[in-house]
């Protein structure tokens, strides 16, 4: 296939062709897209040769620099970088020169003081423009001055409809049938589901699941999602589930459920209701072991929508703004997936500031922080943390969450729920054992401790070959010392604290 075999998949949209238009006119010397998505901006400068009246020039490795109305070679010398760019410098018909794959070059110090002395035309009306596309693109200090960032837009909902539909036809056109069948509520969320990809990876996807067997319903909304989760991934740090908890699997913390009741309807409608925000987050505070991360899960089944778990652990890296970058990504393919949820477990122990890592923990705090605030996308934060000392103040500001709830250690009739739940889990019935004696033995029991306490006095039981009894449970009772003992004043302390700063659950 030759470099310039692309058809761009859906008419350019006129607000961002405008917007790359005025970017020029600016007499912006240098212009940098990330993009795995090449066919866009292709199709984006043809357009605009037509419109501006200027010529494009592509270059690539393979083949040197190419004129894109003609796709004419324009001469061996030119895959040579430095020769290219000699012969961009010397030009004066106001050409839109895209480098493509750039990047590596940038290393080079000759190759970029080329680019400097190019940007340094900006003054000249007839100067090129040039712009460097690639999926990954740091920029040398020299060259950050002369430059502009330009985003591509994602399609818009009318377009992806359009593009579905027209897969549907040709599903039946290749057949000699009718268009396949489309359950048009299924196609809604499905359109809602592909918003946020490229116009090439959301055809990918439709046509999969419409070809798979000629229909598109409910069925293939989940593979879809799990498909474009994979495609957005930034380097696995995001884990995506679809299959969430519910919140009858959660024992107690009836305010925390009522009050995401009462946002529920709001997150899940495309625009919020006149007066009102999206709901954009909770901090789960508590003793360890409590339900925090479960309530957090509980909360994306819920709302109806998947869960992203984002792991603060694995954004730090070696490489110096390498960590930053992991986190800007990690943001915007949560925001490409909205709506969902995305939870950070135990919170403190990635955003605690630090001296010794070169400041790169204290600018991954306020980069977090900045978007927290900022970010109008249906991306619900459910936080948790366990150690309050650890949170850094500006955490904890108003306005950062909605609502900071303290899960505490579970009440009388919540750890006897707490146990029938792990009991009916194992398949044993609840009403045959003394749950209420249980519940009065256990005071000071969290949650985990309760389910450890259920769980070892079954592998006693089918050790023995007998089924579990009340005596299993009363021993293992008696062997176990709970975290509320162990940690007393620490959780004493916590309490607290979060009695005048937290809502309870």
């Amino acid at each position: 296939m030759k470099e310039l075999d692309f058809l761009p998949d859906a008419p350019v949209n006129p607000a961002e062709l405008a917007s790359l238009a005025s970017m020029i006119r600016a007499g912006t010397p240098l212009i940098v897209i990330e993009s795995h998505d090449e066919p866009h901006a292709h199709a984006l400068f043809m357009a605009l040769r037509h419109q501006m009246h200027r010529p494009v020039l592509i270059w690539t490795a393979t083949r040197g620099l190419v004129r894109a109305d003609r796709d004419l070679v324009m001469a061996p010398d030119f895959a040579d970088a430095g020769k290219a760019l000699a012969h961009i410098a010397q030009r004066s018909d106001r050409a839109l020169v895209l480098l493509m794959d750039f990047h590596p070059y940038l290393d080079d110090p000759v190759i970029v003081r080329q680019l400097r002395e190019i940007g340094r035309r900006a003054d000249d009306r007839q100067a090129p423009t040039v712009v460097l596309i690639s999926p990954e693109i740091t920029l040398p200090p020299e060259l950050t001055a002369l430059s502009r960032r330009f985003d591509l837009q994602a399609p818009e909902p009318a377009t992806l409809e359009a593009m579905v539909r027209a897969e549907a036809s040709r599903w039946g056109n290749e057949r000699g049938l009718k268009p396949a069948e489309i359950c048009e509520e299924a196609l809604v969320q499905l359109i809602n589901n592909l918003q946020g990809l490229t116009m090439k990876d959301a055809r990918r996807l439709a046509r999969n699941a419409i070809f798979d067997d000629g229909v598109l319903d409910h069925s293939d909304l989940k593979p879809v999602m799990q498909a474009k989760f994979e495609l957005l991934d930034p380097g696995g740090v995001l884990n995506f589930e679809l299959e969430t908890a519910r919140f009858s699997e959660v024992a107690g913390l009836a305010n925390l459920r009522r009050w995401l009741e009462l946002r529920a309807g709001v997150f899940r409608s495309a625009e919020a209701p006149p007066g009102l925000d999206p709901p954009r987050g909770m901090l789960l505070l508590g003793v360890q072991g409590c339900g925090k991360s479960l309530a957090a899960r509980a909360a994306a089944g819920l709302f109806g929508v998947p869960l992203l778990h984002l792991d603060f652990a694995t954004l730090f890296d070696r490489y110096h703004g390498q960590s930053e970058r992991n986190l800007r990504q990690s943001l915007k393919a949560a925001e490409l997936m909205a709506p969902c949820v995305m939870w950070i477990d135990e919170i403190e122990k990635g955003l605690a500031t630090s001296d010794s890592d070169g400041g790169t923990s204290r600018r991954m705090l306020g980069s977090f922080l900045t978007w927290l605030s900022e970010h109008r996308s249906r991306v619900f934060v459910a936080a948790t943390a366990n150690d309050i000392s650890r949170l850094p103040p500006e955490l904890m500001r108003k306005g950062r969450f909605d609502e900071v709830f303290f899960v505490d250690l579970p009440e009388r009739a919540t750890r006897a729920e707490i146990m029938a739940i792990h009991l009916r889990r194992r398949e044993l019935k609840p009403e045959l054992y003394p749950l209420d004696r249980l519940a009065e033995a256990t005071e000071g029991f969290s949650g985990a401790e309760l389910e450890h306490l259920v769980v070892s006095a079954l592998y006693v039981a089918h050790a023995q070959g007998v089924t579990l009894a009340m005596e299993h449970l009363s021993e293992e009772l008696a062997r176990t010392r709970p975290l509320s003992v162990l940690r007393g004043e620490s959780i004493a302390s916590l309490r607290a604290w979060a009695r005048e700063r937290a809502v309870p659950a």
